[in-house]
């Protein structure tokens, strides 16, 4: 059992801070308030994740050198956090982490005029409704695990390079034109039915796992994509993925395809995850893949037929690719 208080628990983490720092971190102190609290003036980093905070003290408003604010898994509901809208001594603010709460709505943030991270995940959020006030110098946004139904009020982000919207109830893929700038979109574990990138060409992370995507159309123009994941969706045939000269890893598993296809060009593929589909053989899986016959490194196969039906199945799979090192979930030299 836990005798200390919340007060003891700071004073002996008090010793660590030795009052130059500009940096404090409160992370798991359980905390319902700060009153007992010092909060030096010149701090850039406040980290107070992992608390019992319901409202904001109005001290870290007066903080006009700060930087970066994680109020990460607290118990901070709408009115909890309207304050920080009037707080214009930290309108400097570059990181504000609000990930793990209790909001509903996007905060009015319009105060901080350099904002370059800005994270609300793991919240009760139905609509994007307010991001239209997000400064546009946002670099990263994060709005996973929400209840959103729309991409809306994205246009403005001109240099975003990281949008999260993954585990929301999204359906459709659209206001992206814009963000010429992107290198990171995860949407994966929505209702996405139809690839849509409004022809974005410099992203090189995608995340659709866990759609109802059914095509593989739609990355044709992202020459830059070095990484993508398809997983857990309905794809029947491997296609529009030869122009994507630049990728690394493909997740392709638990789909519903039969064959390997369309991806003979791309050279830099290290990791390659067809496990959980239908693929009947092994036969032509090296004229298949024989643009990375040297650089891949990880292949997994297995729940599919071939796998099951191939008797000397990794043997078969190690003399193709000379340098594998790892072949569904066995590792070797």
């Amino acid at each position: 059992m836990d005798d200390y208080t919340d007060q003891e628990k700071m004073e002996e983490s008090a010793i660590q801070y030795d009052g130059s720092s500009t940096v404090l971190d409160l992370t798991s102190y359980q905390l319902h308030s700060l009153e007992s609290i010092d909060i030096p003036f010149n701090l850039t980093e406040l980290d107070l994740t992992a608390n019992r905070l319901t409202v904001l003290d109005s001290r870290i408003g007066l903080l006009s050198n700060l930087k970066k604010l994680s109020l990460r898994q607290n118990l901070l509901d709408d009115a909890g956090v309207d304050m920080i809208s009037g707080w214009d001594a930290i309108s400097g603010l570059e990181e504000l982490v609000l990930r793990d709460n209790k909001l509903t709505k996007i905060p009015d943030v319009s105060i901080f005029k350099k904002l370059l991270v800005f994270d609300v995940s793991f919240n009760e959020i139905s609509s994007l409704n307010g991001l239209a006030k997000v400064s546009n110098t946002l670099k990263e946004l994060y709005v996973s695990k929400n209840e959103v139904t729309t991409m809306e009020e994205i246009d403005h982000f001109h240099e975003l390079q990281i949008l999260e919207l993954g585990s929301n109830r999204l359906r459709v893929m659209e206001n992206l034109q814009t963000l010429t700038k992107l290198k990171e979109l995860w949407l994966g574990r929505n209702r996405i039915r139809v690839v849509n990138l409004c022809g974005l060409k410099c992203i090189e992370k995608i995340s659709l796992q866990s759609n109802r995507l059914t095509s593989m159309k739609g990355f044709e123009d992202c020459v830059a994509l070095e990484e993508l994941y398809l997983s857990h969706n309905g794809i029947a045939k491997m296609e529009g993925l030869s122009t994507l000269v630049n990728l690394r890893v493909l997740d392709a598993s638990s789909n519903k395809l039969t064959a390997v296809d369309d991806i003979e060009n791309l050279t830099q593929l290290e990791d390659l995850w067809l496990n959980d589909n239908q693929i009947t053989s092994l036969e032509g899986i090296a004229e298949a893949v024989a643009g990375s016959r040297e650089k891949l490194t990880t292949i997994y196969l297995e729940n599919n037929p071939c796998a099951k039906n191939s008797p000397n199945y990794s043997a078969t799979l190690k003399q193709i690719f000379p340098n594998l090192q790892q072949i569904d979930s066995a590792v070797f030299g």
